[in-house]
């Protein structure tokens, strides 16, 4: 039995799909069971969620598995980043080492430190040492930025060209190597497959190109056949103003500052997409995936 947290997120909805395909047995921690979709009749559904550890107790057991997914890029009511990120991993990894869980594989980022100007950055950094440090067999997954056609970042990226020009924030050269979700999913399902000698494993999942802010955003307005001037906005003007929004709409804001300002920080990797070609992937280039060669 795997257990997946985070099943219906970006990369979780997929590795999802990818698992059922192969007959792996799923149990999915989740708060409502309804946003598996048509999925939740084919998996086993534990209630619960981060802030609630005795769920974790309850979930993994008869679990060999644990992939752990959830994650949260802004303030909840339910917790703060710091809370969802870095305190509920920490949480979920001594619940699977009480439970006799075998291995855990977490989703930590390209560019994670204690350090890090970015506060979700910084949690991932303190989860990542609590998984490194446990008794399990672990595996780590950093991957720079995770996307897909219709993902909800490039819907508001989308919804961002039908303005006569498109906003940037700050300047835009900060880069990143993405990478489908597709393609990360066949990683860890190559992952799953061979756990290897490794007691303790760490992989950097980029895509095959580097590019900037600005790059990502051309090639959107490319695959979409919108022509827009890109007008980069000063980094504290866009602090301000959604930090304000925050304040005015609460969680239904559409973008909070923590969110943009993942999108002023680079995250690559110095191996390109070698961990992941390790694997036996290839990752698909961003322009081929969204028809924008």
């Amino acid at each position: 039995m795997l257990l997946l947290t985070g099943a219906t997120g970006l990369v979780g909805s997929t590795l999802l799909r990818h698992l059922l395909a192969e007959g792996t047995a799923v149990r999915c921690l989740v708060r409502d069971p309804r946003r598996l979709g048509a999925q939740r009749v084919r998996v086993q559904i534990a209630l619960g969620d981060l802030t609630d550890p005795p769920s974790f107790r309850n979930a993994m057991r008869g679990v060999q598995t644990v992939v752990h997914l959830a994650a949260a890029i802004r303030d909840q009511r339910r917790g703060s980043i710091e809370e969802l990120d870095g305190i509920a991993t920490w949480r979920m990894v001594e619940a699977a080492e009480r439970q006799g869980v075998e291995r855990f594989i977490f989703f930590s980022a390209l560019g994670a430190s204690t350090h890090h100007r970015t506060r979700c950055l910084r949690a991932k950094a303190v989860a990542e040492q609590a998984v490194r440090e446990a008794s399990l067999h672990t595996t780590v997954f950093a991957p720079s930025i995770v996307y897909a056609p219709g993902d909800a970042w490039l819907t508001l990226l989308e919804r961002l060209a039908l303005l006569p020009v498109m906003p940037v924030s700050g300047r835009g050269r900060a880069l990143y190597q993405p990478i489908w979700a597709e393609d990360v999913a066949d990683c860890v399902i190559a992952a799953l497959r061979d756990p290897g000698a490794e007691r303790h494993s760490r992989y950097e999942l980029a895509g095959p190109q580097t590019l900037s802010h600005n790059d990502i955003v051309r090639l959107l307005l490319a695959s979409s056949g919108r022509r827009r001037p890109l007008v980069n906005v000063p980094t504290p003007v866009v602090s301000r103003g959604l930090r304000l929004l925050e304040r005015a709409m609460g969680e239904r804001t559409p973008a909070t500052w923590d969110e943009a300002e993942l999108m002023e920080v680079s995250m690559t990797s110095a191996r390109g997409a070698a961990d992941a070609e390790r694997l036996g992937v290839v990752p698909q280039k961003m322009a081929a995936v969204l028809g924008s060669d």
